[in-house]
């Protein structure tokens, strides 16, 4: 447990772009100490700050290829990389004339990473040791030749001026930054709970899809067992022919049944196969027509051939059966389907020959609850409204000339398309 605590996610990130970062502020250090010297005529001690040079580039190297290694990355090894590039800074302003480097609030930088990717105490440890090495940097350094002898006294109070600014800065930074930090942790932890609750609720409401779907399949069955039944004498001997029917009836309910139950543990109850849109649709329509066998169905697709690959969604079926199904309650002699698509976009229309649908209801369709059937709960197209618009489509139900509803889908291949090669 206490070994979980010291890794946090985003600590490998962190690490790289440390890394990264240490990389252009060496090249930058390589190229001042070179102006300095080929320009500036100013003699500086270049073996020793090579050395450093060196020892800050093998370290940037080894760390790059041990971040390549499965081992997570913990927040003590992150603050390692950290004080590694202070202590490196403080070598090189030593042999650079120390605390009167105009680079030496540099220190600032290390502490200010340390605030905003580290919490509990380990701003305030890097402040203890930037604080630390600033101050040694006071008395001890190589000053650079015939600099700063000009200034006196006065210079020697602009440099201890700056000192204690950067104590000043280093303990604004210590407490702000590092609250700021714990304030934007707390907020990314809500985001994901919220983000896990969305994720919950898009899968309760795939279920609802699944159920309603199933409510309307089982009607068929469940409506020929009751005539089958009804029309039976008590003490009539139940026939081959009638006990075989109600057999399959049975095993078409449990078969309704069994998909809601696969899907209860993922929502793409196909195991996220692939196929054709046309392939798809057609094979979708020719199951549809075996549980509706007594209503005339016209058909008509058209579209980009080869036709785009998408992933097979359950929740989509069901979605689209509901439509099906619906249409098939109001108009029992005869229902169109129309599929239009492109590489882009899909456009579904089904149209019924029933009694239409009430202004009222057309205004509220998809946004309440609603049922134009007096033994209907409503819930089919409502779901299905919601399941295509989670998917970046829309619906729209409107009357059709001559009587009767019209049903259009038109949803974005994105949200379920695939690249094939």
């Amino acid at each position: 447990m206490k070994d979980q605590q010291l890794v946090t996610p985003g600590n490998h990130i962190n690490v790289q772009r440390i890394i990264w970062l240490r990389l252009i502020v060496l090249s930058g250090e390589i190229a001042a100490v070179w102006l300095s010297s080929a320009y500036l005529d100013v003699e500086l001690p270049l073996l020793p700050i090579s050395l450093v040079l060196i020892a800050i580039f093998v370290v940037s190297i080894a760390s790059l290829i041990r971040l390549r290694m499965p081992w997570p990355v913990s927040d003590n090894e992150l603050f390692a990389q950290l004080v590694f590039d202070v202590l490196a800074l403080t070598f090189l302003l030593y042999y650079t004339g120390g605390s009167t480097n105009p680079f030496a609030p540099l220190f600032l930088l290390p502490l200010v990473l340390t605030a905003a990717t580290l919490t509990g105490w380990y701003a305030w440890l890097m402040v203890a040791l930037t604080i630390a090495c600033y101050s040694l940097l006071l008395f001890f350094y190589i000053p650079f030749p015939e600099t700063h002898t000009m200034h006196g006294e006065g210079f020697k109070l602009h440099v201890v001026g700056m000192w204690l600014g950067f104590i000043f800065s280093a303990l604004l930074i210590a407490g702000f930054t590092a609250r700021m930090a714990i304030t934007v942790q707390r907020q990314n932890k809500k985001i994901a709970n919220l983000r896990e609750k969305h994720l919950k609720h898009e899968h309760i409401l795939a279920l609802g899809t699944l159920a309603a779907g199933a409510a309307h399949e089982l009607g068929t069955p469940l409506s020929t067992m009751a005539i089958l039944l009804k029309d039976m004498e008590p003490d009539e001997p139940l026939s081959k022919t009638k006990l075989n029917t109600l057999k399959n009836q049975v095993d078409r309910c449990k078969t309704i049944l069994f998909s809601i139950s696969a899907a209860s543990g993922d929502v793409r109850a196909d195991s996220g196969g692939v196929a054709k849109l046309d392939d798809y649709l057609k094979k979708l329509l020719q199951r549809w027509q075996q549980t509706r066998n007594d209503i005339v169905i016209e058909s008509d697709f058209q579209g980009s051939h080869p036709a785009p690959s998408i992933v097979i969604d359950q929740t989509l079926e069901q979605a689209l059966l509901n439509v099906f199904n619906n249409a098939a309650d109001a108009s029992p002699e005869q229902v169109e389907i129309q599929a239009q698509w492109s590489e882009q976009e899909l456009v579904l229309t089904v149209s019924d020959r029933g009694q239409g649908i009430s202004p009222e209801l057309e205004e509220i369709a998809g946004i309440q609850i609603m049922s134009t059937k007096q033994d209907g709960m409503g819930l089919g197209l409502f779901l299905t409204y919601t399941t295509l618009e989670r998917m970046g489509g829309e619906v729209r139900i409107f009357n059709r000339e001559g009587g009767g509803v019209r049903c259009q889908i038109k949803l974005p291949l994105s949200t379920i398309s695939v690249t094939t090669s």
